[in-house]
């Protein structure tokens, strides 16, 4: 987004893993990068810590011990590489045919059309760029001084309230704040309910009623 861009009134706001898509995308991107033996073995090495989390339902914890087993030492372009055709195989593959519909109503109304998720910011930007997307608020990685990843994820997991709060970030810095704006929300899970609690409109895309 620039300074220049049309002054920004309603915008709609999708979730990805599940909601614009069929699948996870977060598993077999670690995959992807690191492989099932080398995946298995990082997060074999911080057992305790992914026992833990998993008994504790700890997703965030979770995340971090996964991204610290596939990318730590990976050249960012590599990843960044590899995330272009993940980002391809997703576009072709694994929209949802409703949401995908819905996502491009909102486009030909004019709104400005974001994508909120806790995957991983280096494969959903080049998605969001094949979907013709305005921006991407999403979990991102550290890289080091050499252009290598850390492991470590830069800020938060965008899952929950972290949704909420890059959201309003994202409309206070290009859209006047959030109440200038008529935002719909789009999910299908626990984590995106903060989200669409605070929507004008709410659209629920995953199974069984939506979380209260």
């Amino acid at each position: 987004m620039t300074e220049s861009s049309p002054a920004i009134t309603r915008v709609a706001a999708f979730d990805v893993d599940g909601t614009l898509t069929l699948h996870d995308c977060v598993v077999p991107f670690l995959r992807r990068i690191a492989g099932v033996r080398r995946l298995a073995w990082g997060l074999l090495r911080h057992s305790p810590t992914v026992v833990g989390a998993a008994l504790r339902r700890d997703r965030d914890a979770l995340k971090a011990a996964s991204a610290m087993a596939a990318f730590r030492g990976e050249e960012l372009a590599r990843v960044e590489a590899e995330a272009e055709g993940f980002a391809r195989s997703v576009f072709e593959h694994d929209l949802r045919p409703e949401a995908l519909a819905a996502l491009r109503a909102h486009q030909e109304a004019g709104d400005t059309v974001l994508l909120v998720s806790a995957s991983f910011e280096v494969y959903l930007r080049p998605l969001a760029a094949l979907l013709d997307l305005d921006d991407v608020l999403a979990v991102r990685l550290d890289v080091d001084a050499h252009d290598r990843l850390s492991g470590r994820l830069s800020g938060p997991n965008c899952r929950g309230p972290e949704k909420v709060r890059r959201l309003h970030a994202w409309l206070g810095e290009y859209a006047g704040g959030r109440d200038a704006v008529h935002v719909t929300a789009y999910g299908d899970s626990r984590g995106d309910r903060e989200m669409l609690a605070d929507a004008d409109v709410a659209r629920w895309m995953g199974r069984g009623e939506m979380p209260r």
